[in-house]
């Protein structure tokens, strides 16, 4: 029998493995204002630097009169090893339920992330998720910015690269069922114990409790 998806797209915080600590992202934005000469910034500057729109970026590297160009590189080189060490210190870990989706007969896999191209790839690298077709991540860039899921350009690039049309998204946030829809594949929201009782705005295909369930979805 055919299997119902050609592809099956994962995000990858909060579905593969688990969240980066938020504390420890605090620190590497700290680490960041630091490399561009920015000592004890107010800390609702901090919180935008951790997920800003492109405007909210401009802003704050103006009140600081730095280019925001320089800030988001030293923003994004922070948090790029500030996971790679909690990756190998063994506090940013696989799921136990990956090994359910790994291999899967006949279907194409892949992690479309918002997180940075590079941390997925030292993800990949050192977990050996050779299993894996494609990979992308967030390009390190302000330009990147704009490209986040919800936007769908990251998922379509993979697509793309997959040569699929019937695939699944699997992810832990709103943005991975919008990113899904606009670009015309199904959403499996995937809640875990970090969402429970979150609300969506917009109802997925499926909704499943462990990637467990991704065999018995093809």
């Amino acid at each position: 029998m055919d299997a119902a998806y050609d592809a099956i797209l994962f995000d990858n915080d909060g579905v593969l493995t688990t969240p980066t600590d938020r504390e420890v992202l605090i620190d590497a934005m700290h680490d960041a204002f630091a490399a561009v000469g920015v000592v004890d910034p107010p800390s609702e500057h901090v919180r935008t630097v951790m997920g800003p729109s492109v405007d909210s970026l401009r802003e704050v590297a103006d009140a600081h009169d730095v280019d925001p160009h320089e800030l988001w590189t030293a923003r994004e080189h922070a948090a790029v090893a500030a996971q790679l060490e909690e990756i190998e210190g063994g506090r940013k870990r696989l799921y136990d339920d990956v090994g359910a989706v790994a291999n899967l007969d006949g279907v194409a896999t892949a992690i479309v992330s918002n997180n940075q191209h590079e941390t997925i790839g030292n993800i990949v690298s050192h977990f050996d998720l050779d299993w894996l077709d494609t990979w992308y991540g967030r390009e390190p860039t302000v330009k990147g910015i704009d490209r986040k899921k919800p936007t769908p350009y990251y998922l379509e690039l993979a697509l793309e690269e997959l040569d699929v049309e019937d695939a699944l998204f699997v992810g832990d946030s709103w943005v991975d069922v919008e990113a899904a829809d606009a670009a015309g594949v199904d959403a499996a929201f995937l809640r875990r114990d970090h969402v429970e009782g979150v609300g969506l705005p917009r109802e997925p295909t499926t909704e499943i409790e462990s990637l467990e369930e991704i065999p018995r979805l093809l």
